[in-house]
């Protein structure tokens, strides 16, 4: 019998594992079945280009995965019974499977500030990014627009909004200092290309109330606002704390360092939806630039179980943080193993050029797993020992 795989969520993270996995088992051995709502890749890096107006190249799963022998499901996942071993997808249709790589990623989170989600826009998928270039692009000169939240998404979002429309008055609510993450040499290239756009920034303005043409600030203020976007982090879905596995208290499920799940054996969790150690003993943070390795890493960690290989050992480490301030101007801040700043740093044309080719790359690794053998390797055991509970 063949070894069912069973991949929720075909994100950065989760159609990376399922084509590294197609590229590392023989057909006759697995049958893997990726299950999607959609049936194209989304770019979540790009959103903020589709609400300004942009257009995004399709790329539809069915060419995508197209020779692979990877089986897309078209389905909404709506529970996991992991002592069972299914997954309902839709109302009643069950799934079965022997391993399971859970990869459904993130939402947007209003962090229950009242007003946020009946007033606001997210640009954390698609649908939410539509909605807001169809906002967008109805408001007149002159109209304030306020994205709330000063981290990385919160910047894209401001800068592109400001660039694409420099007839808006756009402005951006921090709760700490403006790029307080970056190093010197990184705010001080954010803040200029702020103000070069026009964008008024509000540091430690903690937003604490949205209404249909405003927000309020912790310290009694207002910010007038025709627009609201909100970026102030996201949210798992909460499909995982429903079952029995082991999850963090914001229900993330908790994975040892081939990302498998510490509870249960047959599950392995990436993305945004695991939470797994890095460099320094801390959480890898929500983005893809933690999908992508946490994709590799579970994927080769399965096929090495099944065919009797070596486990991979490969750190789980940062490099840069790539940042787009529009289509002209962008900052590579460099950063430690475990994400923290330090002075270097690329700002201006080429650092929008490099972070291009980074999101061009992600989109490429999608549908072409590399460094990759190319004889797949036969299944020649099933992973049976308990998963381990060392972080």
């Amino acid at each position: 019998m063949q070894h069912r795989i069973v991949v929720l969520g075909a994100g950065y993270a989760g159609a990376i594992a399922a084509g590294r996995l197609a590229r590392r088992l023989r057909r006759d051995d697995v049958a893997i079945t990726l299950v999607n709502a959609e049936p194209d890749f989304v770019e979540r890096v790009r959103m903020h280009q589709l609400a300004v107006g942009q257009d995004l190249r399709p790329r539809p799963f069915s060419e995508m995965f197209a020779g692979t022998g990877v089986a897309l499901k078209l389905a909404k996942v709506t529970a996991v019974d992991v002592d069972r071993r299914t997954v309902t997808v839709g109302d009643t249709e069950e799934l079965e499977y022997d391993t399971l790589v859970y990869a459904l990623g993130s939402t947007w989170n209003d962090q229950g500030v009242p007003g946020a989600a009946e007033h606001a826009h997210d640009i954390a998928g698609r649908p939410g990014a539509l909605r807001l270039r169809e906002r967008l692009a109805g408001l007149d000169a002159g109209q304030p627009v306020v994205v709330v939240g000063g981290g990385l998404t919160g910047v894209e979002a401001t800068t592109e909004i400001a660039e694409a429309r420099p007839d808006l008055d756009v402005a951006l609510a921090a709760r700490g200092e403006l790029g307080d993450w970056l190093s010197p040499k990184g705010r001080g290239h954010l803040r200029k290309v702020c103000d070069r756009l026009g964008i008024t920034v509000h540091e430690h303005a903690t937003v604490t109330a949205v209404e249909a043409d405003r927000v309020t600030t912790a310290d009694g203020g207002s910010l007038p606002a025709a627009v609201t976007v909100w970026t102030t982090g996201f949210a798992v879905h909460p499909i995982a704390v429903a079952s029995t596995l082991e999850v963090t208290g914001t229900g993330r499920i908790v994975v040892d360092g081939t990302m498998r799940s510490v509870s249960h054996p047959d599950v392995y969790a990436i993305g945004d939806a695991a939470e797994a150690m890095g460099a320094g003993d801390k959480p890898l943070r929500m983005s893809c630039a933690s999908g992508g390795p946490m994709a590799w890493q579970a994927a080769d960690s399965i096929a090495a179980r099944l065919t009797g290989g070596k486990l991979p050992k490969v750190p789980l480490r940062y490099f840069n943080q790539c940042v787009s301030l529009g289509r002209k101007e962008g900052l590579i801040q460099y950063v430690t193993a475990d994400d923290r700043a330090v002075s270097a740093a690329l700002t201006g044309r080429f650092a929008a050029v490099y972070k291009e080719l980074v999101c061009k790359g992600a989109a490429w690794a999608v549908a072409n797993p590399v460094f990759l053998p190319t004889r797949r390797r036969r299944v020649v055991q099933q992973p049976t020992e308990p998963a381990s509970h060392a972080r």
